[in-house]
């Protein structure tokens, strides 16, 4: 615990330690300078062997399916290796082995207050796994491609851990390859899009990742840090940069490298993705066990097409497709009427099992991506009420999101899980990744996860059950407290055209 309390110490000391350098950058010129590694036997392990073994480790405890899609940017946090390397691990795992022209690591300035970005003008970075080069001509790219705010700046690279500690991640899944580092001193609007810009003009026509380093709340009590992470997970989750920025000005959330993550999004979103998923939470806390002042990591991949095939999920609860149809119609023109300040249509119900009572869940998804899922657990009204409220709350009480606007409507896409009956369960083992959802109370809190989200992010069940303890703002490893009760259910799961 010592060795703990120094090292979350000297990461208290390093945002302490900012000093005001000029905001101009030198010329860039390219050198033939290496750029020596600053926490190596630190931060992560210096004996090139050890490092590898412990990064193959963590790579080798991430269980992810065939993941298909093309994968344009990750987000991956950046403390010691002891803390989030296993988190970093969900990212990597997800690239290890594939090819790249290129790859652009961008990190935020711990140390040194500066205006813009800065890329670094050396010929490489230096870690006990060997040197990374510099891709001098995508920097020069880059740069050229800029409006003034990317520059040189050596020290905004000389002591910045940010970028250098994704660098053994990537040379263990990638082998060799060449890249960019990109340091952003302070992080407004303006440069997260200028940076972003100057980005995709350099690489839309090439194979580039884009990695964004960050952590995510600093210091906090554990349910605390919990509630804020959330915010920045659910804007990762919809892939909403300008929803991250609003909320990072607006202090209900944090990211050091909160500029980089939005950067990320940017690119990923004008290079074509439209697929975002959040693969892996956790915090100090879940490590050390000292919930009292923790740091919050994430891991985050953002992608082109499909990630993998559809696979069936939930189970079938009886309903036919002219029900799917009317369900369908009932969750889009309830939201219409709202929108147009009218009441809700009088909908003609003559099937049996609408007027049964149910419980269901209506997500709405935007491009793709999640713009509201709200849902009644217990079946207390009839499905077809149930779904037209659901619909409208998913539309316009989701806290995670503003109301859906009018110039929206023609972009959403609907979908509904109407849900089985909830069953208490004592062995986990229950459970069927796939065909079951799963519902957590213990005390005040509770959380659910619908079936169809453990297909989506390829979950196992342990993992499904320690995002569920997440969401419900407990420790992951919280299923295991003999005072929490777990519930199952399943679902039948539709959209528009199934």
């Amino acid at each position: 615990m010592k060795q703990i309390g120094t090292i979350l110490l000297s990461i208290a000391v390093v945002f302490s330690l900012i000093i005001a350098v000029p905001a101009g950058g030198e010329a860039f010129e390219m050198t033939d300078t290496i750029r020596k590694s600053i926490i190596a036997g630190s931060w992560y392990p210096g004996k090139p062997q050890v490092l590898r073994s412990d990064i193959e480790g963590y790579l080798k405890n991430v269980q992810i399916d065939d993941f298909e899609g093309k994968i344009v940017g990750l987000v991956s946090p950046h403390a010691g290796y002891i803390y989030s390397g296993q988190v970093a691990a969900f990212s990597y795992k997800l690239i290890q082995g594939k090819k790249f022209d290129g790859v652009i690591v961008i990190g935020p300035s711990h140390r040194h207050y500066f205006k813009g970005a800065s890329i670094y003008g050396g010929a490489g970075y230096e870690t006990p796994l060997g040197v990374v080069p510099v891709d001098a001509n995508l920097a020069e790219e880059i740069l050229s491609n800029a409006g003034g705010r990317i520059s040189f700046i050596s020290a905004a690279h000389s002591q910045e851990h940010s970028v250098e500690i994704q660098l053994p991640f990537l040379q263990v899944a990638l082998g060799e390859f060449g890249f960019v580092p990109i340091v952003m001193g302070v992080q407004g609007r303006g440069t997260c899009e200028e940076v972003a810009e100057a980005i995709y003009e350099s690489i839309k026509d090439k194979n580039v990742l884009v990695v964004g380093s960050s952590d995510l709340s600093h210091f906090h009590g554990y349910d605390e840090a919990v509630s804020m992470d959330s915010i920045v997970i659910d804007h990762m989750d919809a892939m909403d940069a300008e929803g991250l920025l609003k909320s990072l000005e607006k202090g209900t959330c944090e990211a050091c490298g909160g500029g980089p993550i939005a950067v990320t999004m940017m690119v990923a979103e004008k290079l074509g993705a439209k697929g975002s998923k959040v693969l892996k939470y956790a915090n100090s806390g879940d490590v050390t066990g000292d919930r009292r002042g923790v740091v919050g990591y994430a891991a985050a991949v953002f992608f082109k097409g499909d990630d993998a095939e559809k696979k069936d999920v939930g189970t079938d609860v009886g309903l036919s497709d002219d029900d799917k149809a009317l369900l369908i119609d009932i969750a889009k023109k309830s939201v219409e009427a709202k929108l147009l300040g009218m009441d809700a249509p009088d909908f003609e119900i003559t099937s049996e099992i609408l007027k049964t009572n149910m419980g269901a869940f209506v997500t709405l998804k935007k491009h793709g991506r999640l713009r509201g899922c709200i849902g009644h657990i217990e079946a207390i009204k009839p499905l077809g009420t149930t779904v037209e409220e659901m619909a409208q709350a998913a539309a316009f009480r989701d806290p995670r999101f503003p109301s859906v606007t009018k110039d929206e409507l023609k972009d959403l896409s609907f979908e509904i899980s109407a849900l089985t009956p909830l069953v208490r369960i004592s062995d986990v083992n229950e459970i069927e990744v796939g065909k079951h959802g799963i519902y957590m109370v213990k005390g005040l809190r509770s959380g659910l996860l619908l079936p169809q989200v453990a297909i989506e992010y390829n979950w196992d069940r342990l993992t499904f059950l320690e995002q569920t303890c997440y969401k419900a703002g407990l420790p992951t490893d919280a299923w295991k407290d003999k005072e929490i009760k777990i519930y199952i259910f399943s679902a039948e799961v539709f959209g528009e055209g199934e």
